[in-house]
């Protein structure tokens, strides 16, 4: 299929972009990963429908954020968090950030836990798809572009009622090592609604600190070939860096918008690490140091 501007297509493949030379674990840590997978992941369907009946929107995303990283750290996936600035009570934000995973998601609900934008072919996923209808998913047809307006029309509506919004706008993933540009359409949802865009950087490291593509979810793959290298990966660690927040009146239009987003300068300093030790917690770094802008691309 050719890249268009409505339904982009990534370059990357498996093939091309999955190197698969890093470390690995044994069978037994693999079962034992997938067990405790399939156990957060079943917790938190069943707790889902009581949680969003009885708790607070405070403690709802204190609930997610606690379970989100449980799911990764049941993965066996160490993560490097920022701690996400305050903004204004009941004020709508857009979230973007590059896409490279399946993981992406849960790594960006563990700090900014909200409404996803979301390719229509997810909602079919076993588990995962249920948690997103759940979750009040956005869903978005890439095969009907009439229904783009309505769409953004969706996310803006999200943002005016102070939610927090999450959309991937390159449209598809890519391994890490390359990028796709952003697409504008739903940048004009927070030029509508009036509501900061904050700008996201994800990436994936393996045990010596190097890019690695093991998480990526590219092309041909289906959704088990991502997931059993991210269960086989020794060593792995998803990043996320806090880019510097655009003011929703800060620029004209959609495509200055999406262009200061997917170039944002370097994030604010680091704030210092606070370590969960292996195994307690979720092995999640909280305010690590951050990544560069110019590290997007190895």
């Amino acid at each position: 299929m050719a890249t268009t501007w409505w339904s982009p297509v990534s370059s990357c493949t498996p093939q091309a972009c999955v190197t698969g030379d890093g470390p690995v674990v044994g069978r037994v840590r693999r079962l034992l990963r997938y067990a405790a997978a399939v156990a957060v992941l079943f917790f938190g369907i069943a707790l889902s429908v009581p949680v969003g009946a009885l708790c607070g929107p405070a403690r709802r995303e204190r609930l997610i954020r606690r379970w989100t990283r449980s799911v990764v750290a049941a993965f066996g996936i160490r993560v490097r968090l920022p701690e996400p600035e305050p903004r204004e009570p009941g004020r709508g934000l857009l979230v973007v950030a590059n896409h490279v995973s399946w993981l992406d998601i849960l790594l960006i609900a563990a700090v900014f836990p909200g409404r996803n934008v979301a390719k229509r072919e997810i909602r079919d996923w076993p588990v995962i798809g249920r948690l997103c209808v759940r979750g009040r998913t956005i869903f978005i047809d890439r095969e009907r572009i009439r229904s783009l307006p309505d769409t953004v029309a969706e996310v803006a509506q999200a943002l005016r009622s102070g939610a927090t919004v999450v959309a991937f706008p390159e449209g598809s993933t890519w391994c890490g090592r390359e990028e796709g540009r952003y697409r504008r359409a739903l940048f004009q949802s927070a030029l509508d609604a009036g509501a900061d865009v904050q700008p996201l950087l994800v990436r994936y490291r393996d045990a010596d600190g190097r890019p690695s593509t093991a998480a990526a979810f590219l092309g041909e793959d289906t959704l088990m070939d991502s997931v059993r290298r991210v269960v086989a990966a020794r060593g792995l660690t998803a990043e996320v860096a806090a880019l510097p927040r655009i003011a929703a009146d800060s620029l004209p239009d959609r495509r200055s918008l999406a262009s200061a987003a997917h170039h944002a300068p370097a994030p604010r300093p680091a704030v210092p690490v606070q370590a969960v030790p292996h195994g307690h917690g979720t092995g999640v770094l909280i305010g690590a140091p951050a990544l560069r802008s110019r590290d997007r691309v190895a």
